[in-house]
């Protein structure tokens, strides 16, 4: 082959290249955003689980200030703690939920923060619907079920969630809010069987007292009435021995 033709050859498979990669970069959709929930290997009924989640933004112009969880049946927004999170951002209870809110980030930042849950409920999965605050008031919407409602590409805003394995052998549900056993409380001690047991000392303790006489026995002021009569007996008897003489 002729060197022009060579080089004609050369100009033409670059501009095609070129074509194509213009093509391919103008007809890509750009990358779906997703609101995640993972926790390495969590089972069922699993206590003191450890959830990280993630939300990408999908702003081009305000930056992200708050997300609000909506829980799953099974988990009391009581059993959530906050562990950490974007700087300057709280974690507040809500009547169905959280929510973990704070200074706006950075335009295009995404969020990441954890939280611990004092017990996984009895399920196969778990799902986290969120809805993801803008410095703007934009809010993204990740409460679908699943891809459906999308544009066909994966684009749509499906809820967080997390597949869960099943129970260990002998797990339990434990309660949401534990409250102290009677036993440990001693204003609510059980009363004796035998409630008048504890009196009975003090009641004999009464009639112990009656049957003394300024701390004598009872026979000591008989006896000594007796000795009284005796001698006014005896007196009586000299005197009328003594008069009749």
């Amino acid at each position: 082959m002729h060197r022009p033709t060579l080089a004609r050859s050369t100009r033409r498979l670059g501009v095609l290249t070129a074509t194509a990669l213009a093509v391919a970069v103008a007809t890509a959709a750009p990358a779906a955003a997703h609101a995640e929930v993972e926790a390495e290997g969590a089972r069922a009924l699993d206590q003191n689980v450890e959830l990280t989640f993630s939300a990408e933004s999908e702003s081009a112009s305000a930056g992200i200030t708050k997300l609000e969880v909506i829980l799953p049946k099974g988990i009391d927004p009581a059993d959530v703690t906050y562990e950490e999170g974007p700087k300057g951002w709280k974690f507040a209870a809500t009547d169905r939920g959280y929510t973990v809110s704070g200074p706006k980030l950075a335009v295009g930042q995404d969020v990441e923060y954890e939280v611990t849950v004092r017990q996984l409920p009895d399920a196969k999965s778990l799902v986290f619907k969120t809805l993801q605050s803008y410095s703007d008031g934009k809010v993204d919407r990740w409460i679908e079920l699943d891809d459906s409602g999308g544009d066909g590409h994966g684009h749509g805003h499906p809820a967080p969630r997390l597949d869960l394995k099943p129970a260990a052998p002998g797990a339990k549900l434990v309660s949401p809010t534990p409250t102290p056993s009677p036993a440990d409380d001693p204003s609510t001690a059980a009363p004796s069987e035998n409630p008048g047991a504890e009196k009975t000392p003090a009641a004999s303790a009464k009639p112990a007292a009656d049957d003394t006489d300024d701390g004598l026995p009872p026979a000591v002021p008989v006896g000594i009435g007796a000795a009284v009569l005796l001698l006014g007996g005896l007196w009586w008897w000299r005197s009328r021995r003594g008069g009749s003489a």
